[in-house]
Parts: C-alpha cells; structure tokens; sequence
C-alpha cells in the first residue's frame, strides 16, 4: 500500500483531481501534463509499459493541445498510440490506456468546455478498467475520484451557462420594453 510505485500513485491521484476541478481549460491542460508525467512514473515503477507510453504520449498532447487544434497533431498522437500499442500490448488489456489517450486527444484537440470533459470521462473510464487490471491502488482511486469531480465540474459549468442564458435572456427582454 505505500510502496514507491504506491506513494508516486498517490501524488498523480492529487495532481489528476487539482486538474479535473479547474475551469479553464488552459489550467486543466497543464496540470493534467503534470498528473501524466507522475503517472507514467507510476506505471514503469509497476512495469506496465503500454500505460506509461501512453501517459507520456499523453503529456506530450496535453501541452500540444494548448498551442494548437491541428486535426494532423490529432492524428499524428493517434498514430502514436496505436504504434506504441503494437510495440508493446500484450493483450487486450494493454490497449485500454492507449484507447483512452486516443479518446482524451479527441477531447483535448478538438472539444472544449462540458464537452470535452464529458469525452474525457468516457477515457476515465477506461483508466479505472486498466488501473484496477495493473494493481494501481492510486490509479484506481484517481480515476474514480476524477469521474465524481469531473461530474460535479460539468454540472457546474452547465448551470454557469444555463445562468448565464437566463442573464442575457433577461436583458433582452428589458431593452425591448425601453
């Protein structure tokens, strides 16, 4: 439980929820870079190779993403995975992390706001599927703390906008009565 690979688990599991609870998603962006670095140290301290290619290829997309929305970065990080995935799956469930990181730079590249996190999710989702696969107590833990968070955050967001809507809907009807 407090291994090393345990305890640098763990560290990835507070920088992943600081991440998750950001609005910006310039601010999501660049601590999730962080919880991908500790992640991928993680993983190789657990001797999963297809979750630290992926997690380093992740880290590399989250600080991709804040510079440009090119669809060829898109596809050059997808060819990535899916290369690294055949260097180094060994079964179906090596291919998880890298799905999810072929998920999340969709998410990351070319959504934004509630959207992006909702594809985000669907990546969390398959983290919590590989992490519980590869034994990773801080993983399993981050992953299903993100879900709630990353949950909670979109609620808000939605409600800021869905605000937001009545707001502007108000003022439009007071200038029209002017």
């Amino acid at each position: 439980m407090f291994t090393p690979a345990q305890c640098v688990g763990y560290l990835a599991f507070i920088l992943g929820v600081g991440s998750f609870l950001q609005r910006s998603d310039k601010a999501f962006k660049l601590m999730m870079a962080g919880e991908c670095i500790t992640y991928a140290v993680h993983f190789a301290l657990l001797g999963n190779m297809t979750a630290v290619s992926s997690t380093l290829v992740s880290t590399l997309r989250s600080v991709l993403s804040l510079y440009t929305r090119s669809r060829w970065v898109v596809l050059l990080i997808i060819v990535l995975n899916i290369g690294l995935g055949l260097r180094f799956a060994t079964g179906w469930l090596a291919w998880l992390p890298l799905t999810a990181s072929c998920i999340g730079t969709i998410a990351l590249f070319m959504l934004n706001g509630i959207a992006m996190r909702a594809l985000m999710l669907v990546g969390s989702l398959l983290w919590v599927a590989n992490n519980i696969a590869s034994g990773s107590i801080g993983g399993t833990a981050l992953e299903l703390v993100i879900i709630v968070v990353n949950l909670f955050t979109m609620l808000r967001m939605h409600a800021e906008q869905a605000a937001h809507a009545r707001n502007a809907k108000l003022e439009k009807g007071k200038t029209s009565y002017k």
